[in-house]
């Protein structure tokens, strides 16, 4: 277990009781809060749920703390991670796992690194960490905050395409289409979608030299139905959340489930997630999330 790592029983014998103090911070729409609540409720329901086998795709953002986001993780527990999952956990790249995906008669238990947005610490502070266990990662790009060094929310400064070169050139990443302006295609027209897509193709193209072949959705969120139907033509894969294994044979490739890594996972909900577990936890955000977000138009 990673140093300061809290023990997955004492997270256990705390219970998952929504007391006063809970409901409290839903109705002050305490974002920390209600992941803690999420986090605890979920640590509690996993150990009763049964594991699914399958491609596990672990979904991260940002390293290096520069940030206040609870996605932004700390440098020697990304490292920890890393070094944990080269030990043996057959980490494999994003056209591999399509393959494995669509093949029923694949083994089961390959791992997945992905990163959304396409951040400068992406060069800083996770490439030297994946050549020195030799791990390939897919980086999905908002083109768009690239074009313009445009920060994102929370202060988080871009990745250059100088940058992104110098990743490519590694041999290890592979770059992937997060749309161009980070748009959420459940709320786009389909033309508007399909310019986000062409232009956010176009410009890794462009600056890369490669057509990006895998797709993320900005904040996990499927696009409707005529949206979802560009990104099927222009991708062989799209990513969504879902915190759960990609069983072989039962996955659609343009629906891939990914676990996101927290902060707030340590050491025991960070190794559950790798087993295809704590897909209970998606299951307790997007319930405290209609609490949270309920009367907010779309």
């Amino acid at each position: 277990m990673a140093a300061n790592g809290e023990s997955y029983a004492s997270y256990r014998h705390k219970g998952c009781r929504l007391d006063t103090v809970t409901v409290t911070a839903l109705h002050q729409n305490d974002a920390s809060a209600m992941r803690r609540v999420a986090k605890r409720l979920a640590l509690t329901v996993d150990a009763a749920l049964p594991r699914t086998d399958g491609v596990v795709i672990l979904s991260y953002h940002r390293v290096g703390r520069r940030t206040l986001s609870p996605v932004d993780m700390d440098r020697g527990m990304f490292r920890d991670q890393m070094q944990y999952l080269a030990e043996g956990r057959s980490v494999i790249d994003m056209d591999s796992a399509v393959d494995v995906i669509s093949d029923p008669e694949s083994p089961h238990g390959s791992k997945v690194i992905t990163f959304d947005d396409g951040t400068a610490d992406f060069v800083d502070e996770v490439l030297p960490v994946l050549v020195e266990f030799e791990l390939p990662a897919t980086v999905f790009v908002a083109t768009a905050h690239v074009d313009l060094d445009r920060e994102f929310p929370g202060g988080a400064k871009p990745i250059s395409w100088d940058g992104l070169r110098e990743c490519v050139s590694t041999g290890l990443v592979t770059v992937g289409s997060h749309t161009h302006t980070h748009a959420l295609l459940d709320r786009t027209d389909h033309l508007s979608a399909q310019l986000e897509l062409d232009t956010s193709i176009g410009r890794i193209r462009e600056e890369i030299g490669i057509s990006p072949l895998h797709f993320a959705y900005p904040k996990a969120l499927l696009a409707n139905p005529e949206s979802e139907e560009a990104v099927r033509s222009r991708f062989h894969s799209a990513a969504l959340a879902g915190t759960r294994a990609n069983q072989p044979g039962q996955t659609d490739p343009w629906r891939l489930q990914r676990s996101p890594i927290q902060n707030a996972d340590e050491w025991d909900g960070f190794v559950r997630k790798t087993e295809g577990g704590m897909r209970a936890e998606d299951d307790v955000r997007r319930v405290l999330n209609t609490v949270r977000y309920r009367g907010l138009a779309a």
